[in-house]
């Protein structure tokens, strides 16, 4: 497991960052903390600045002005192979297996700065408990999994490196009802295991669920921040981004 912080302290703080494209600025002023052990999950519509946010956070994109600080110490000018191994590992949004090799091949390739061939293998048997399906798939081609299976795999991947901070990108885009509750709980899994989130996710209502602080963005600033549950049961929040009042269904729910 990823070096402990006490829980509930600042894993990675972002303070009134201003970032973007051509000369323009898509983040005007971003400030929020992703707290040890929790799952902190960013919402908002499109063109909020959540992609560029993630851009910055894993050294992608330069910011203009702000900070950026992971375990007390700043990121910002950092490469993204130097935040990598500082322990910030990013599933991105588009599938990103080799669809030609294997799903352990392309889980083994997680650990690819780990020069200790042992530790890569004990790590593999360890998130096969995790994750079955890259044991019982293992010498399946990638390429041939579903949409959600293809998923679990790239999150077994990430966690080859035992990360101290997972960030999630649209995690469930593309994905039927079903499968989206496997990621979720997938997603749940991790958290339970001691992993630290931060998730980015357009299914508004299932993210805030499952996660235990909210962030939402709207043209580059922070609208609303607090704990997921006060997030998810923000009146104004609900009409503009949930579709309306919560509903008391179950979770999961995927919808």
């Amino acid at each position: 497991m990823p070096e402990a912080g006490l829980p509930g302290e600042p894993l990675l703080v972002i303070e009134d960052v201003y970032a973007g494209y051509g000369g323009g600025d898509v983040l005007r002023g971003v400030s929020f903390p992703v707290l040890q052990g929790g799952v902190t999950c960013v919402v908002g519509p499109n063109g909020a600045g959540k992609s560029t946010l993630l851009a910055a956070i894993s050294g992608v994109l330069a910011i203009r002005t702000g900070e950026i600080r992971f375990r007390g110490r700043s990121i910002v000018g950092r490469s993204p192979g130097q935040i990598l191994r500082e322990g910030v590992v990013q599933v991105p949004q588009s599938h990103s297996l080799f669809p030609e090799m294997s799903v352990r091949a392309n889980v083994e390739m997680g650990g690819f700065i780990l020069r200790d061939r042992a530790l890569v293998q004990r790590r593999l048997v360890q998130l096969q408990d995790t994750f079955p399906l890259i044991r019982d798939r293992a010498t399946a081609k990638a390429g041939t999994l579903s949409g959600g299976q293809q998923r679990l795999v790239e999150f077994a991947r990430c966690l080859m490196l035992d990360p101290a901070l997972v960030i999630l990108d649209e995690p469930s885009m593309g994905l039927d009802p079903k499968t989206r509750r496997t990621v979720f709980d997938s997603i749940r899994l991790m958290h339970q295991q001691g992993r630290t989130i931060l998730l980015v996710e357009q299914n508004a209502r299932a993210g805030l669920r499952l996660s235990t602080h909210g962030v939402v963005l709207e043209t580059g600033r922070v609208r609303l921040s607090g704990t997921g549950e006060e997030v998810l049961n923000h009146p104004e929040i609900g009409e503009l981004y949930l579709g309306g009042a919560r509903q008391p269904t179950p979770y999961p729910t995927g919808s």
